[in-house]
């Protein structure tokens, strides 16, 4: 009988053992995949900056849609292409963004605020705001258009693409949800 109950005492520390560790790898995990899902942001801006269309595609998966309009690879390579010659020489700013990353591990969701100004232009301000999201976006204000880029990231063959986006421009009393 105590040699039953020894077995049971070490099935159970070794199942609370494993536990722990999945969880601990779990958080690293996630930890490791936000910073990545923020580093492929930061190279679309990287790309966008420098009217790489092809770089910016390569970001997507294969059943890539962008909204409004249902706009799939072809189409939205040819609204990048307008909106490049539009602005000319931009640069992105945003602040630091949040990660959702589902369960599974294998699905994350994001919001980019973000503005496209002049490559000239500097606005050492926000800089200092890049880790107080809401201080930034009160300080853009109505200085400049602003965006909200909503994001639906797919994690494939250990890679992470945009799914799914969804561009808005606030319009002065808010964005659309």
């Amino acid at each position: 009988m105590k040699r039953d109950l020894n077995w049971h005492n070490f099935l159970v520390r070794l199942a609370v053992f494993w536990l722990i560790l999945f969880f601990f790898l779990a958080s690293c995990s996630s930890k490791d995949d936000t910073d990545v899902i923020r580093q492929l942001v930061k190279q679309g801006a990287i790309f966008a900056e420098k009217h790489d269309i092809g770089g910016l595609m390569n970001l997507t998966s294969e059943d890539f849609l962008a909204m409004p309009g249902r706009h799939d690879h072809r189409g939205v390579r040819r609204i990048l292409w307008m909106a490049f010659r539009h602005y000319k020489e931009f640069k992105v700013i945003y602040p630091e963004l949040s990660v959702e990353l589902e369960p599974s591990g294998l699905v994350a969701f994001t919001k980019i605020y973000f503005v496209i100004v002049k490559k000239d232009l500097s606005f050492p301000k926000l800089k200092e705001l890049y880790k107080d999201p809401q201080g930034w976006l009160e300080e853009v204000g109505e200085n400049v258009d602003l965006y909200r880029l909503k994001l639906e990231l797919l994690k494939k063959d250990g890679d992470w693409l945009v799914r799914r986006a969804h561009l808005e421009l606030f319009r002065g009393l808010g964005f659309s949800e």
